[in-house]
Parts: structure tokens; sequence; C-alpha cells
């Protein structure tokens, strides 16, 4: 039920945005045009209005809609307005645990309108990271669902939050009569999104975003990206950043129509394509494996997919060689919620760099390579820092440059290629061993679908290597001896040659599709205990 309870002070002056930003790197974005006086705010407002007929849709078995951007857009205003009337303004913490449903973007699009700070959360977390952000971010409001998949509702968690709506239930009583005109007033330099991060560690970093952070990585994504003019399909969850950003904001600005699905279904997506040429523009390579294994995919698929982006994880050199082969023209790119667009390859980039590297640093993006090997970028695009001031200290230096926590190489033309995260190397008798370099060999294994490679403790070398294996459907696990022989033809020194050999039928995985690895560490060393 709609709970409008006394409402605390505002809630904005609580975030914590602490990372330093060197007034001459704030001269250069405004000059250069990446940092505008533009909200999001004002930035959806011109762009609805303009596209009022574009269609949006949900692909959904339990709450499809099909309007327009005009019917969403009308939505969001009689939100803002009611939210308005119940005190919530310019700083305000909006927050909503949805599906990637039709009320997600109006309960986004109407925070933008309002100058509130949104908060977008995956539908997969449970209590525990639900508890976790609504303390951390305190918002004023929360908006979420009586029930999906693995969501339930859970008063007692949210009990604090003056106002909660489930948009299946009373969400309408949110609805003023005439919707809010214009757009509330706010600094460009403020707080928008707090973005939490979606479970690589164990609890969620509360990020934060500024209209000109988001603004200027849309304006990135914009002039990197080749779009269907009939759409895509966004299934990534809204709640996370890359979904928010697929799904409810770059469309809306590059006049793209909008198709969301709040599950992913490579058989109706599959479907979709050929019934109304929408596209699939990529992801994390997850999703287009999935597509092209599925027993529906034919070759007129690939019409609707000529262009694929792949980010968001490690993308295998095997996966960019298979899709190359089929005729598509892959790119790479690389970023996180702290830094969005840190590097990426244009289409017509040269192959070599668009298929063996993740690209060259984005405009206005700078990145540099640490005595360690870490990855260290800045740009208009990275955050402002987190809502923990802990945490802002430890992955910002004095210079404003982000501490990525990811080993990578730039070659003589400056394109980047990671090749480890710095938790995951394994050290084997004294030997650091890239996990990434291993995963790519057994990769090469026509058996293998994924790989993730963990180290287990060796009481002889310290660590070993572990590999966990997703086999391809109708496939035979290989044996150990198989898997020796594969490295032996490939070169790679012995002791880089897994130790030992894991089957699983699937990872445990973040909303995006990442692989959450430390949960794969975690099991494999429990069975070592």
């Amino acid at each position: 039920m709609v709970t409008p309870a006394h409402l605390p002070p505002a809630q904005g002056e609580s975030v914590i945005c602490s990372r330093p930003i060197p007034a001459a790197l704030r001269a250069r974005y405004e000059a250069e045009g990446w940092w505008t006086p533009d909200t999001l705010g004002d930035l959806l407002s011109t762009a609805l209005q303009a596209r009022r007929d574009l269609g949006f849709e949900v692909h959904s078995q339990v709450r499809p809609y099909s309007g327009t951007f005009g019917d969403v857009e009308d939505v969001a205003r009689r939100l803002a307005a009611g939210l308005r009337a119940r005190g919530v303004g310019p700083g305000d913490v909006v927050a909503f645990q949805l599906p990637n449903w039709m009320e997600a973007a109006a309960t986004f699009w109407a925070s933008a309108l309002l100058g509130a700070v949104v908060v977008p959360i995956v539908h997969f977390y449970g209590r525990k990271e639900l508890r976790h952000i609504l303390t951390t971010a305190r918002p004023r409001v929360f908006i979420t669902a009586t029930e999906f998949g693995r969501l339930t509702y859970q008063p007692d968690v949210c009990a604090d939050v003056p106002i909660v709506a489930l948009v299946d239930r009373d969400f309408d009583e949110l609805l003023a009569a005439e919707p809010m005109a214009g757009v509330a007033a706010t600094e460009a330099s403020a707080p928008a999104l707090i973005a939490f991060t979606s479970g690589t560690t164990r609890d969620p970093k509360g990020v934060v975003h500024s209209h000109q952070t988001l603004g200027c990585e849309i304006r990135q994504l914009a002039a990197n990206h080749v779009h269907n003019p009939a759409g895509s399909v966004m299934a990534l969850p809204v709640g996370h950043f890359i979904g928010m950003l697929g799904g409810l904001l770059c469309p809306v600005l590059d006049g793209v129509p909008v198709h969301l699905s709040d599950a992913w279904d490579p058989a109706m997506v599959l479907a979709l394509m050929k019934r109304d040429g929408i596209g699939f523009g990529g992801g994390p390579t997850y999703f287009i494996t999935s597509l092209l294994d599925h027993p529906d995919f034919t070759d007129e698929h690939l019409r609707y997919m000529r262009y694929v982006g792949l980010g968001g994880s490690a993308v295998p050199v095997s996966v960019t060689r298979r899709l190359t082969d089929l005729g598509l023209v892959v790119t790479r790119s690389y970023g996180s919620t702290e830094h969005p667009s840190i590097t990426g390859s244009r289409p017509n980039a040269p192959q070599d760099k668009r298929l063996l590297t993740d690209g060259n640093a984005r405009p206005g993006v700078e990145i540099k390579i640490a005595d360690d090997g870490e990855i260290l970028s800045r740009g208009p695009d990275l955050c402002l820092g987190y809502l923990d001031a802990t945490l802002t200290r430890r992955a910002f230096d004095a210079d404003g440059w982000y501490r990525t926590g990811d080993i990578g190489v730039l070659d003589g033309d400056g394109y980047l290629t990671i090749t480890d995260r710095k938790a995951d190397v394994i050290i084997r008798g004294g030997e650091n061993i890239s996990a990434l370099e291993v995963e790519e060999a057994l990769l090469g294994m026509p058996a293998v679908a994924e790989a993730v490679v963990v180290a287990a403790p060796d009481e002889r070398f310290g660590e070993r290597v572990v590999a966990v294996l997703r086999i391809r459907p109708g496939a035979a696990m290989p044996s150990r001896e198989q898997v020796r022989a594969h490295f032996d033809a490939a070169g790679l020194a012995r002791q880089k040659w897994p130790e030992e050999l894991h089957q699983v039928d699937d990872f445990p995985r973040t909303p995006s599709g990442k692989v959450q690895k430390y949960l794969v560490r975690q099991q494999v060393r429990q069975q070592h205990r």
C-alpha cells in the first residue's frame, strides 16, 4: 500500500561524492562539450516531445505492454506530479526494484523530470542486498512489485521508507490527475543516479553519477553504436547500469523504439527478429552465444545482428572469431559502472584491433598503466564516487584517476587489452598465472561453452589452477588427458595447465550475465577444506 509517512529532511545531502576532480579537468570537459548545463530531465523532456509516436513495447508473459513514448511519458509526468504533491523534489532519492516493465521506465523518467536521485535495483536481489541498498541510499520513495521470479515484496525490509508502492496493487494511487509540466530546476553537476554494482563483490557498492557524467555517457554510446531502425531487444535488467542505459535512456535520445523483455528467452528474441525485424546489438558474450547455439537459430537471423558490440565481461577471442566467420562486424569495449566507456573500437577499425583488443580510449577519456600493470582511467563519464567515502578514497587518487582493478597492456597504437583482474591472478610456486589466458585456451576446445579458472590452495605450490567448465549441449566433459593434450598443442607452459576439472550446468551470475567469480572461487575452496 502507498504509505505517505512523514518525510525526513532531504536525503540528497547524504550522497557522498568526494572524488577529486581537478579544476583544469572540469574546465576542459566543459570547454570540449562533454559536460553541458543539461540535466537528465532536460534531455529526456526534449527527446520525448519530439518522438511521442515511437513505439514502446514490453515483451512479457506476466505484464506485457504496447504503447508509445508519449503514453509512457504521460504516466511518468502524472507520477512526477503525484510525488511532488507528497513533498518529493530535487535531490531526494527515489528507488525502484522492478523487472523490465513499463512502470520502471515511468518511474525512472519521473525521477529525472523531478530532479530526484534515482536508484534502480535489479529484481534479482533478495533481502540481504535490498536491505543493504535501502539502508545505504535512504530513499524517500520505493516502488516495487508484489512478486516476480525471485522478487517478493517484503514490507519489513522497506518499513523505514516513507513512500512505498507496488505496481501491481497501488501504483496508480501515486498518479496525479494532471501531469507535471516542464522539468524541475537542478544543477547539472548534482547527483542524478546511484547505481549499485551487480555483485562481483560481496556487498553492492553505491556508485554516484551526475547529470553531466550520464549525459556524457549517453553521447559516447550514441557515437559508437550502430542502431537497428526497428530497435533492439533489451533483456538486461533496467535495474542494472547497462540495462538502464540501453533500455530507458539511449533509445529515447537516439530516436529508436524501445523493446524491453523481463526475461532472457533466446527463442522469443529469435522469433521477434523474424517477425518484426528487431535487432540484437550485443552485450556480454553469454547472450549472443545463447542465440547462436539455440536450435531455432538460422542464417536469416544474421541480418538482424550485423553489428555486434561485446563488453560487460571478458570477451574470448574464440567468440569474436566465431562471429566474424559468420560475417558479423564485431567490436569490443571496456568499462564499468564507475567508468562506463573507457575504451572501445569503431566498426571501421582494423579487424585485428576490433577482434583482439578492447579498443582505444573513447573521446575525452585518458588511460594509463600503473607499474603493477593495473589500468587507471579518468574521463568526463567517470562517476563522482561512492556512497561510502572509504571506498572513494581507495579507488581514486588526488589527480582524479580511477583504479580499475584490472590488469592490461597498451600496444603502440594505444589499443588496450585486458589480461586479468588483479584478484584473479593465480600465484603458483611464486609465478603469476593469468586466469584469463587459461580460460582462453580452454574455450578453444569444441566441447567447452564457458570456462572459469580460479585458484585452489596447494600444499606444495601455494595455489593450483582449477578449471570449472560449462559444456555445450550434447558434448562430453573433456578428460584431464584431453585437456593436457590440448594445452600441450597450444604451447602453454605446464604450470598453466589445469590441475583440477569441474563441470557445472551454469555459473552464478550478475544480472548482466557476468559470472560471479568470487562465488565460484568460494565453492572450489570449500571443497578443499
